[in-house]
């Protein structure tokens, strides 16, 4: 037979277990103890979600983590200065390539080999731009996309299209070298 303390008990256990779990998933007020220790609460803006990281873009939860994949590496001081040289070597020649309509890796690879760079081992790659899904399948669109591994932190990375083209250096990516990855969902 059950004593009347361990009815208590059971009762105060079952009662907090149910305040327990009654408060999942519910938004709190910001607590002026918690956080940074400065002793004064952050406000969010309304509607915000608690689970966003710092720095998320778009705000999505697990935003840094699911595009780490995105992000170059860093490139030392004097290397970015000799990616920059490379990539003001390269432009012009994109540049007059555009204006004259010739965007195929072919003739881009021809013209900066003219420059005097080397393909292989992650020197100089020239390819096709990388598939676009529209209109309800994938689509290649006309156009090369060049990466140039100056250093193993820096590169210079470009493309020339009809519609456009565009120079510039950064640190390898992660995955992809010096080629900027596709989104990949």
């Amino acid at each position: 037979m059950p004593t009347s303390t361990s009815v208590r008990s059971a009762v105060l256990v079952g009662a907090v277990l149910i305040l327990t779990l009654g408060a999942c998933g519910r938004e709190r007020p910001a607590d002026a103890t918690a956080g940074s220790g400065s002793g004064t609460a952050t406000p969010s803006a309304p509607g915000a979600s608690p689970y966003v990281e710092p720095g998320a873009g778009d705000g999505a939860p697990h935003y840094n983590e699911n595009n780490a994949y995105r992000r170059t590496g860093e490139m030392s001081p004097a290397h970015e200065r000799d990616a920059e040289r490379e990539a003001a070597r390269i432009e012009p020649v994109l540049k007059r390539l555009w204006e004259q309509g010739k965007w195929d890796p072919a003739t881009v690879r021809a013209a900066l080999l003219e420059l005097g760079y080397e393909e292989g081992d992650g020197a100089l790659t020239v390819r096709e731009m990388f598939p676009r899904f529209e209109n309800d399948e994938y689509n290649t669109p006309e156009g090369a996309m060049v990466g140039l591994s100056v250093h193993p932190d820096a590169c210079v990375t470009a493309f020339v299209q009809k519609s456009d083209y565009s120079v510039q250096t950064n640190g390898p990516y992660p995955e992809t070298g010096c080629f900027e990855p596709p989104y990949g969902h």
